[in-house]
């Protein structure tokens, strides 16, 4: 299967498009701003999360009489009550680390003469398309060495920089709004899309 953004596009053209760029996020591992919260937080949740499962399954087994004599319930429900805990702490910690870049594989972004196109998703991939006739506030973050983010709307892109990146964790996507995320050459690429949004008063 072809991982060419142009190639992965052209079947949601419609006949009288023409497709102007396409890309992908940058790949690879990629710590964000939110990490300075995150990765602190994730070691901490982790961390107590993993103490405490293990304690629960000590006693459960009975490291000493008096706790072997606890019934077999009573000893049974702490470790069953830690794992949702151990595994979030994991997912915080590893995890969404492997989620961010299979999704980055897996996004592709385009624009046409008509739309900008977003197509994203790891088990069931969805197209965003914004028209251009309609496009409203569109920002650019730029870093020195060309790569950048160019995010459209308006109050959800206000504060967007703070959960950019977070797809991995549900419905974050609703407060950073459509974002085509760390491009290279970013600068040339929001260029194209108010070139091509201007022909269409």
């Amino acid at each position: 299967m072809s991982t060419d953004p142009s190639s992965i596009l052209q079947s949601s053209l419609s006949p009288n498009e023409t497709l102007l760029w396409s890309g992908q996020p940058r790949q690879g591992l990629r710590l964000r701003t939110a990490d300075v919260f995150l990765i602190p937080f994730s070691l901490l949740w982790g961390g107590f999360a993993i103490v405490w499962e293990v304690m629960a399954i000590v006693m459960f087994f009975g490291a000493s009489s008096a706790e072997s004599s606890a019934p077999l319930g009573f000893r049974l429900i702490f470790p069953l009550f830690g794992i949702p805990f151990v595994l979030a702490g994991l997912y915080f910690i590893f995890g969404r680390f492997w989620f961010d870049r299979l999704l980055r594989q897996r996004t592709y972004y385009g624009v046409t003469n008509e739309r900008t196109l977003i197509k994203t998703g790891v088990f069931s991939p969805t197209l965003r398309s914004l028209n251009l006739r309609t496009l409203a506030d569109l920002s650019l973050s730029e870093k020195s060495d060309g790569t950048g983010s160019i995010t459209f709307g308006g109050t959800a892109s206000t504060f967007g920089w703070m959960f950019a990146g977070m797809a991995w964790w549900p419905g974050m996507t609703m407060f950073s709004g459509p974002v085509l995320d760390s491009i290279p050459d970013a600068r040339t690429v929001y260029t194209i899309i108010r070139d091509a949004s201007a022909k269409h008063p």
